[in-house]
């Protein structure tokens, strides 16, 4: 048998040894600094203080409304310290919390354990020192699961996701107001068509993700505290005199969310569901925006301002890439996936309980991210471009046979007011121009043959494709919000 002389190399550096760690995936690498806010909502650390915070207001909850009989009123200064707890969670705390869960092997008792240390740790003489009991008070873990992952995502839309996202479409808006009137060969089907203007084609994209970002606005954040089984039987048999629905509604209100009073032991989901749709549909018009503005730069309308330093090819160096809007692309099919799989697996749940939904949920934040860095990609890509206008006023005055339409459709108007030698006017203009390029000289000589009245003839005359754009101008200052 033939044998194949292999290179003999030294053994590699195991990189999954290497300290600090290096990330596996692009968005805790690569593109790490245009994500990095997300941090603070969607990542483990941020679950794990989210938990402390919804234990240490259950607990002040608790005790402030008299709910549980014989605990103490605490003080100003109590939940000072308490809600400090949730101030000061860091990396020692995420430290310490780990080390915890690893002798727990159960990550939501292991927060238990970690606030009860902090009571007991408490000034000697604060009622905090006696209150331990009331931490995760008839609570199943996935009261405090829910609660969390609620106001987790709430604070990553409201505060990092949608703001880029609105931003962008501000700036889009801004665009198209600024070329409302250029005028632009459309293109239907990849052929010349009824001119329209920049701005307009703009302005339309802008509408749509403003639509799906109000959508986004105005979703819920559901969240519910009833026990293993939804049914308040811990509760109930604890504190029999408690009007526990009232107790658990004031709660989750308190915290800013929608209570849920009907579910198994998990929160239902659906609203993630929803709001993951309505997210990936912004995805998804944003992906066309992206491939439009690409097929624009690829045609010439936009041309983009080259970056000093940076190389588009290794080896043509007179190629400027639409990098960003490709990178666009692949981040919000990623993440349009990613949500897509949240909100169809998210909303079932075996009889009263499976674990499908905790593993899925840790997910979210790889789809916000993708979604993230998309918008950031686009938003730079826009700033880097300018408008080839002499381009866009070449091809108009190319195709003359745009003006088929109006001229056709006067001659329709023409003929229901009584004027003769307008028959067949779709048909003779079908004939002029289809699969023909004309010149102002040929559609002018044409119309001048039709027999128009005065008043028609002479507008159709003066009519030229860079001037048909109807009022697409007015659309834009009427309809779009600046």
């Amino acid at each position: 048998m033939a044998t194949t002389n292999v290179p003999v190399v030294p053994a590699r550096v195991r990189l999954a040894d290497v300290t600090p760690a290096i990330a596996l995936g692009p968005l805790d690498g690569r593109y790490r600094t245009a994500v990095a806010p997300l941090v603070d909502h969607l990542s483990e650390a941020a679950l794990n203080r989210e938990r402390v915070h919804v234990e240490v207001e259950w607990l002040i909850h608790l005790a402030s409304h008299g709910v549980v009989p014989g605990a103490p009123t605490l003080t100003d200064d109590d939940k000072a310290y308490l809600r400090n707890v949730v101030a000061t969670f860091g990396p020692d705390e995420v430290a310490e919390l780990a080390e915890i869960e690893r002798v727990t092997v159960h990550d939501v008792k292991a927060v238990e354990y970690f606030l009860k240390k902090r009571l007991a740790n408490a000034p000697a003489d604060s009622a905090l020192q006696s209150v331990g009991e009331l931490v995760h008070f008839a609570c199943t873990s996935e009261d405090i699961n829910n609660l969390s992952y609620a106001l987790m995502v709430r604070g990553a839309v409201t505060q990092t996701w949608l703001p880029a996202a609105q931003a962008l479409t501000d700036q889009v808006a801004a665009l198209a107001h600024e070329e409302k009137d250029q005028a632009l060969l459309a293109l239907t089907h990849g052929q010349p068509a009824t001119p329209t203007t920049l701005g307009k084609e703009l302005a339309v994209l802008a509408h749509r993700l403003q639509r799906q970002l109000t959508r986004i606005g105005n979703d819920e954040y559901l969240g519910k505290l009833n026990g293993a089984t939804g049914t308040f039987g811990a509760h109930v048999v604890a504190v029999p005199g408690a009007d526990w629905a009232a107790v658990s509604k004031d709660f989750v209100e308190h915290l800013g969310l929608t209570w849920n009073p009907l579910t198994t032991q998990i929160e239902s989901h659906d609203w993630q569901a929803e709001l993951y749709a309505d997210v990936a549909r912004f995805n998804r018009v944003l992906h066309n925006l992206a491939t439009d503005v690409w097929t624009y730069i690829s045609r010439g309308v936009f041309i983009q301002i080259p970056v000093a330093g940076a190389t588009g090819s290794s080896t043509m160096p007179h190629k400027v890439n639409p990098i960003r809007f490709e990178n666009a692309e692949a981040n919000l099919e990623l993440s349009s996936a990613l949500l897509d799989t949240l909100a169809s697996t998210l909303v079932t749940s075996r009889l009263q309980r499976d674990l499908t939904d905790s593993t899925t949920q840790r997910n979210i934040g790889p789809a916000f991210g993708h979604s993230l860095l998309a918008i950031d990609n686009v938003a730079r890509g826009l700033r880097a471009l300018s408008v080839d206008r002499d381009l866009l006023a070449r091809e108009l005055d190319e195709n003359w046979e745009v003006l088929g339409e109006p001229v056709q459709s006067a001659m329709r108007a023409a003929s229901v007011a009584g004027v003769t030698g307008m028959e067949n006017p779709y048909e003779r203009l079908k004939e002029l121009t289809r699969g023909r390029r004309l010149t102002a000289d040929d559609m002018r000589e044409f119309i001048g043959g039709l027999g128009l009245p005065d008043d028609v003839a002479a507008r159709l005359v003066e009519l030229t494709p860079a001037s048909y754009t109807g009022i697409a101008a007015s659309l834009v200052e009427t309809y779009l919000k600046a």
